[in-house]
């Protein structure tokens, strides 16, 4: 029998919440910040996302929307610079505490750790971001890889991330689990020949993951019922590791 030894989690949308209420406000915050007259609305946002990596989202939007800014001598420089100013009003954000984990999330790693199952991150959001939402919530002491922004050449929905982490940890995807919210998360994850759990949330509920091996809507919690949107997981209401093993 395939022995469970890795969780891989990405971050935003799947640890927590973080897009809607928190990237987003810290990237109007930033655009606010330096004279600009841009506001990504909830729902535009949504379109953004088709994009990885914030420095990228920032390019995306000044070559679709913005186009008089791309003869910027400094143009590189100005979007380091707004994307320096949006992780500062993030990290703001985060420690309010308005950004809570995901269900389920703290009981399942706290569950892995108490029964040796390795942990680690893989995530398109820049490492400061990673960590001060993890020293928030959890522990990064708790993750044996953080694996966050440009760690990689190619971000998701390109395997790098998952290629790096594996071979950091000396894992083998059989052995492993990945959660992703999203259609890029699974497919660099799937690219990676990693089985995945997809936990939607309401900018992803409507993605394509034919490829995971279950999709719900959180991992739920004994008092707090998952809802099952693709997959079989007989009569559990949440995810545990006994469930977990019989992916494998």
């Amino acid at each position: 029998m395939t022995k469970l030894e890795g969780l891989i989690f990405d971050v935003d949308g799947t640890i927590a919440d973080t897009e809607r209420d928190g990237h987003r406000v810290a990237f109007n915050r930033a655009f606010a910040e330096a004279g600009l007259d841009w506001e990504w609305s909830v729902e535009f946002y949504r379109q953004l996302l088709a994009i990885s990596g914030g420095k990228e989202r920032i390019r995306f939007y000044i070559e679709k929307y913005q186009p008089e800014f791309l003869s910027r001598n400094n143009l590189n420089d100005f979007i380091v610079e707004l994307q320096r100013a949006k992780n500062t009003h993030y990290q703001q954000l985060l420690k309010t505490g308005s950004i809570p984990l995901r269900p389920g999330i703290k009981r399942l790693i706290g569950e892995a750790r108490d029964r040796g199952v390795r942990l680690a991150i893989a995530t398109t959001s820049a490492l400061p971001n990673a960590i001060a939402l993890v020293k928030q919530t959890l522990n990064p002491e708790w993750f044996e890889v953080i694996a966050a922004g440009d760690i990689v050449p190619v971000k998701k929905p390109a395997p790098d991330i998952y290629h790096y982490i594996l071979q950091k940890m000396k894992l083998t995807p059989r052995n492993c689990i990945v959660f992703e919210d999203s259609y890029h998360g699974l497919q660099a994850a799937t690219d990676a020949g990693l089985k995945t759990i997809v936990t939607v949330n309401e900018y992803t509920e409507g993605h394509d993951f034919a490829e995971a091996v279950l999709v719900v809507n959180h991992l739920g919690e004994p008092d707090l019922p998952f809802t099952v949107i693709k997959g079989n997981i007989a009569d559990a209401s949440y995810l545990d590791l006994t469930f977990l093993h019989t992916l494998l």
